[in-house]
């Protein structure tokens, strides 16, 4: 009977409570910690703008070669208005995002030809590995003769960019794949249709949208460097004409636009893939 009361006067351990205790002070300890790394990144940028400032302002740099965060600021509606900015940045998003759904296309077709065809591989792989040996900036001029300085001729470069990535990103995922899931969708029935589909392209996802990631980033560069080369709109046009005028304001403003487009492309395909292709892969 006393042991029941000594017992019963103790307090009573709660570990679900306990539990939750630990867990709330994890995560105030993340949030406080993630706070800090925003506070520190935010003040480095401010130093480092302020810096720029006085660098400019004070003379000790010269503005043809460094342009301040307010004299960029103060040419914005100069580019937005005179320049058509936004005119130009649709031509340069058009021709990056034609090159990159062709390169997708075509080179994830060709991935998964040479992926599950050994002779497919043999025979091509050569073929693709020297062509992807061919640096890309010695043959633009070609391509210039062969297509002009239209939007075709930047769509063939960024697509040149990015066709041979997507090509051994997909072989690399298909070679990941588990024989084992494979065995088991035959065993079910499944067609090689259906195999594909349904086991190896889901199990090669994380490798293909890593190519996607890379090509997002490459595919603006590629499209800016081919309209600096020869073009008649676009952002690199833009920053030629800008190069031309020693306008550094005009272009510290189109570097500030093209960085800003880029981490939001990159932001969008982080997007697609959290919400859609690995729902996808786990259905």
């Amino acid at each position: 009977m006393a042991i029941d009361q000594t017992a019963a006067a103790l307090p009573q351990f709660d570990a679900p409570r306990v539990a939750r205790t630990r867990s709330d002070s994890r995560r105030f300890r993340l949030t406080r910690r993630t706070t800090a790394i925003l506070i520190g990144q935010v003040a480095l940028v401010v130093v480092i703008l302020s810096v720029v400032e006085w660098l400019v302002d004070s003379g000790t740099v010269d503005p043809i070669y460094l342009a301040s965060p307010s004299q960029v600021i103060a040419n914005l509606p100069n580019l937005v208005v005179e320049q058509n900015l936004f005119g130009n940045l649709l031509v340069t998003l058009g021709e990056a995002i034609a090159g990159v759904a062709a390169a997708f296309v075509l080179g994830v077709s060709t991935g998964l030809w040479m992926g599950l065809s050994l002779s497919a591989n043999r025979f091509l792989n050569p073929f693709v590995a020297a062509a992807m040996a061919v640096p890309k900036v010695t043959i633009i001029p070609l391509l210039t003769l062969y297509f002009g300085i239209g939007v075709l001729h930047k769509v063939v470069i960024v697509f040149l960019f990015g066709y041979f990535l997507f090509v051994y990103n997909t072989i690399a995922g298909i070679r990941q794949v588990q024989e084992s899931h494979v065995k088991v969708a035959r065993a079910f029935g499944a067609s090689r249709g259906q195999v594909v589909t349904k086991v190896i392209l889901p199990s090669a996802a994380a490798s293909i949208m890593a190519a996607v990631r890379v090509e997002t980033g490459t595919a603006l560069v590629a499209a800016l460097f081919a309209e600096i080369v020869a073009s008649k709109a676009g952002l690199g046009n833009l920053l030629n004409r800008a190069f031309g005028l020693y306008d550094t304001p005009s272009i510290f403003g189109l570097v500030l636009v093209i960085t800003i487009v880029s981490v939001l492309l990159i932001a969008a395909v982080n997007l697609l893939e959290r919400t859609v292709l690995l729902k996808w892969k786990h259905q």
